[in-house]
C-alpha cells in the first residue's frame, strides 16, 4: 500500500518477520519499517501514536519468538540504526542503538579499550543489550553502560536520557523491559589505555569458547533460559537427558542444553511448546522455576 501524505515513508505492509529474527520464524508485522536515522525513527514512532497503533522495535531479532500468526501495529527495526564513536584516551564510547554489539567489541579492542571483550559472541545490538542487560563470560551490559538515549512513543519529539542508577538493572533484566521506550542511543565508559592486540587477543579467546561450545550453525535465539543462580540451566536440563528432546522441527541441541534450535522447518508454535515442556520436566524433576531469557511476541 503505497504512503499517504499522513503516514511516513518507509512504512510497508504484511511484511515477514522471520527474515528478521535468529530463530528464522514468525509471522507477517501488519506494519513494518526500518528507519536509518532517528529522525525517521520519531517520524514512524508518531505516526503510530496517532493511529492508535501497537509499537514495537525490534533489533537484530537474537532474542526473540514472535508468533506464526504475526504481529498487529508497527514494528520497527533499528538494525540500520548503526554509527559509534570511540575515545581511545577517555574510554568513552557512543553507538546508535542498531550497532551490533560484537563490531562495537571489536572496535573497543583495536582501540586499546577494555570492558566489552565478552560482548563479541552475542549476536545483538547495543539498543537490545541495554534492554536485556545482556552478559556472556562473567561481563554485562550494566557494569560498562553509563546512559541511554531513548524515546518515549507518547512524546517521540522529547527524547531523554536515562543514566546507569535509572536502569534498575539486575541479572538478565532492566527497567527498558518495563516501559514502552525505545532505545535510540547508548554510551559507555570503557577501561582505556591497554594494549590492543592484547584486548583483541583476549576478545577473540571468548568468542572461539563460545564459538566452540554452542551451536552457531542452526538458528537459535542464543541461551533460552536464565540461569537460576548459583545453577546453570543447560546442566539442568542435559542432567534430564533432554538434549535431542524435538517437538515439531524445534530441537533442544544436542550441543549445549540451553538452546533450542530450528532443524528446518520449525514452527514458533513448535518452539513455544518446547520451552514449555522444558520447563515442565525442569520443574517436576529438580523443583526449580526456568524462567526464559527470550521475548515471546505475539502470544
Amino acid at each position: 500500500m503505497p504512503a499517504t501524505c499522513s503516514q511516513p515513508p518507509g512504512l510497508r505492509r504484511h511484511i515477514p518477520l522471520e527474515a528478521f529474527t535468529t530463530w528464522k520464524v514468525g509471522g507477517p508485522a501488519e506494519w513494518f519499517a526500518e528507519p536509518s536515522r532517528d529522525e525517521e525513527l520519531v517520524a514512524l514512532a508518531a505516526w503510530a501514536w496517532r493511529e492508535a497503533r501497537p509499537l514495537r522495535c525490534i533489533g537484530a531479532g537474537s532474542n526473540l519468538l514472535i508468533a506464526d500468526a504475526g504481529l498487529t501495529g508497527l514494528t520497527l527495526c533499528n538494525r540500520r540504526l548503526q554509527g559509534s564513536q570511540l575515545d581511545a584516551t577517555t574510554g568513552w564510547v557512543e553507538a546508535a542503538a542498531g550497532e551490533p554489539i560484537p563490531s562495537l567489541a571489536r572496535k573497543a579492542a583495536r582501540a586499546g579499550l577494555s570492558g566489552l571483550e565478552w560482548a563479541v559472541g552475542i549476536p545483538g545490538t547495543v539498543g537490545g543489550a541495554a534492554v536485556m542487560n545482556a552478559g556472556a563470560q562473567g561481563g554485562c551490559t550494566a557494569e560498562w553502560l553509563h546512559s541511554v538515549w531513548v524515546l518515549d512513543p507518547a512524546r517521540p519529539d522529547h527524547p531523554f536520557e536515562l543514566g546507569r542508577a535509572d536502569l534498575d538493572f539486575a541479572y538478565r533484566h532492566s527497567r527498558l523491559q518495563e516501559e514502552p521506550l525505545i532505545v535510540l542511543s547508548a554510551r559507555f565508559q570503557l577501561e582505556p589505555g591497554h594494549d590492543p592486540a592484547t584486548v583483541s587477543q583476549r576478545t577473540s579467546t571468548n568468542l572461539h569458547s563460545r564459538t566452540s561450545t554452542q551451536p552457531y550453525q542452526q538458528p537459535s535465539c542464543g541461551s533460552v533460559f536464565r540461569n537460576p543462580e548459583p545453577l546453570k540451566a543447560g546442566r539442568l536440563i542435559e542432567a534430564l537427558g533432554l538434549k535431542g528432546l524435538r517437538i515439531g522441527g524445534a530441537e533442544v541441541s544436542r550441543i549445549h542444553a540451553n538452546f533450542i534450535v530450528n532443524t528446518g522447518e520449525a514452527t514458533a508454535s513448535d518452539i513455544d511448546a518446547l520451552i514449555r515442556e522444558v520447563q515442565h520436566r525442569v520443574q517436576e524433576h529438580h523443583g526449580i522455576a526456568l524462567h526464559p531469557e527470550v521475548k515471546r511476541l505475539g502470544f
